[in-house]
Formats: C-alpha cells, sequence, structure tokens
C-alpha cells in the first residue's frame, strides 16, 4: 500500500503523527486544486485557509506556487473545464456536444461584437411601457395579442371577442 493512511475526511496521515504538538499540514494534489479553484473564484487567502482548516501562513507556505498565479488562475479553470468538456464531446457525448456548440456560439459573437441570436423582447421594459397598472390587467393585455404574429392566428382569441 502507500506510506500513507487516512483519516475520516479523506486526507493522509504521514507516518510519524501523533507526537507531541500540532501535526504538520500535508499539501494534497485535492487541496491544491481546491486553492487554484477557489483563486480563480476572487476568494481571499484567509477565507481559502478557513476553508481548508488552516492558516493564511501555513496557506503561504505550503501552496506559495499556487498563490503566485492568482491572476491566471481562472483561465487555468476555465481551460481546464474545457480541456474536460471537449474530451467528452470526443468521446460522443451528446450533451457536451451542445455545450461546446454554445461555447463556439458565444466566442464567435463575442469576436464579432453582437449577440448570437436575434434580439430579444425585454419583459421589464414592456412592464414600464404600460405604467402603474396591476399584474392582472398586464396579463389581460398580453392575452389580448397572444396570437398576433404568429401561426395561431385567430385560435387563441376567446369565440365571443371574434371579428366574423
Amino acid at each position: 500500500m502507500s506510506d500513507y493512511d487516512f483519516d475520516l475526511l479523506g486526507d493522509p496521515i504521514p507516518e510519524g503523527h501523533g507526537g507531541r504538538g500540532r501535526p504538520e499540514h500535508v499539501r494534497t494534489e485535492r487541496n491544491r486544486s481546491k486553492v487554484i479553484m477557489l483563486l480563480a473564484m476572487g476568494w481571499s487567502n484567509p477565507r481559502i485557509a478557513r476553508s481548508l482548516g488552516i492558516t493564511p501562513p501555513t496557506l503561504k507556505k505550503h501552496y506559495f506556487r499556487e498563490l503566485k498565479v492568482r491572476e491566471e488562475a481562472l483561465d487555468r479553470l476555465k481551460a481546464g473545464h474545457m480541456s474536460l468538456l471537449w474530451d467528452q464531446a470526443k468521446a460522443g457525448n451528446v450533451a457536451a456536444l451542445k455545450e461546446i456548440g454554445k461555447l463556439i456560439d458565444r466566442i464567435d459573437a463575442a469576436s464579432f461584437g453582437a449577440l448570437a441570436g436575434e434580439e430579444k423582447d425585454d419583459p421589464e421594459e414592456d412592464a414600464a411601457d404600460l405604467g402603474d397598472i396591476g399584474k392582472k390587467e398586464r396579463a389581460n393585455i398580453a392575452a389580448r395579442t397572444a396570437g398576433q404574429g404568429s401561426g395561431w392566428g385567430d385560435d387563441l382569441i376567446p369565440p365571443g371577442t371574434r371579428a366574423h
């Protein structure tokens, strides 16, 4: 087996632990990845240290390489995420293929400086046009014009109000 036993939380316990004083923090790959992820999310050093159950000086001592690349952490996290997504898409995962498609559309839209889709109606602007009327009255107004400009036509108009 390995040189380590594991505690109840899954952290390794190296040989010689259990002596006098507090045992030294053991840097694990899982904690290293967690530090990079939390840096990418903009967390401060004391907050990251609290999440790992260590002090800020211990964080600096054991994770100084990760803390140096604070500005690059978000890019690294995104690159890793996209790499996993790409691997899943190449393996034939349909959901991953759809996500890759959405990602490509967003990149295209950003590179051309426009939205990928058509302009959508903003419900807040519509509400502002109607003034200070209640939600039920707004629903009634919206219901009167529900079928206009669509294939439904007169099918959505109540029978008693149709023009024959």
